[in-house]
């Protein structure tokens, strides 16, 4: 008979083994210290405490609901060694080299690219899934739009059916990029740095002002038509 424990992990309320939650404290407790210098922890952790909690759900089920000590080896295999990481950068090699026994290579998963600077990210994030140049994939909505009339209803719908990336590791997969602790960890604290540099430049981003209003209003109105097309398909009978 082994004891059980009840834990949060990103929202989501997992029943775990008492080893396997010791084990789990552990390996958080060595994150957490490996990013305390981080401007980004917070959200770095947060981001890894969801993608372990993803992967969590993948191994159990209404037969098997109890995480076991063998699933956190798993999920601590794919997600990388902390040690080793440290190791890695205080080499100076690249951040996702090296530092876990077994990288973790999933397929890519299509989203919508929220970075994207054009509307609702459909066309980017249909271009990362295929490894397309986005700029055709709106080339091709505006050539159906002019001659045949349905790109707009086609993109509505595009944007309703694929989801947004929303975590760090939603956009890696975007990308098809490992989601590790550490390609985690780097794309964080890269998304914070271009933050600075937008920020460094207010100028420049000021006398864009009437283009970025354009641009946002057009997002607006497809907001807009997304959810009202989501109201006439998912309307309460």
């Amino acid at each position: 008979m082994k004891k059980t424990v009840q834990v949060n992990l990103s929202g989501q309320v997992f029943t775990i083994d008492d080893d396997a939650y010791d084990l789990l404290s552990v390996y958080l407790q060595k994150i957490s210290r490996l990013y305390e210098r981080s401007a980004g922890k917070d959200e770095i952790l947060s981001d890894i405490e969801s993608r372990i909690a993803e992967l969590l759900l993948e191994r159990v089920s209404d037969d098997r609901s109890v995480v076991t000590i063998k699933d956190v080896q798993e999920v601590t295999e794919i997600m990388g060694n902390p040690e080793q990481f440290e190791e890695d950068t205080m080499e100076e090699e690249t951040a996702g080299s090296g530092y876990s026994s077994r990288e973790y290579q999933g397929q890519k998963r299509l989203f919508r690219d929220p970075d994207s600077p054009m509307i609702g990210g459909v066309c980017s994030g249909i271009g990362y899934y295929f490894g397309i140049d986005p700029l055709w994939i709106r080339l091709a909505f505006a050539i159906a739009l002019i001659f045949f009339g349905t790109g707009v209803l086609f993109y509505i719908l595009l944007w309703i059916i694929i989801p947004e990336a929303k975590t760090t590791a939603d956009k890696l997969a975007m990308r098809g990029e490992p989601v590790n602790i550490g390609s985690i960890g780097k794309s964080v604290e890269d998304e914070l740095n271009n933050l600075g540099q937008r920020f460094s430049k207010g100028g420049q981003q000021f006398t864009s002002g009437a283009g970025t209003t354009i641009s946002r209003g057009i997002d607006k109105f497809f907001n807009f038509m997304a959810e009202l097309f989501r109201g006439f398909f998912y309307s309460p009978r």
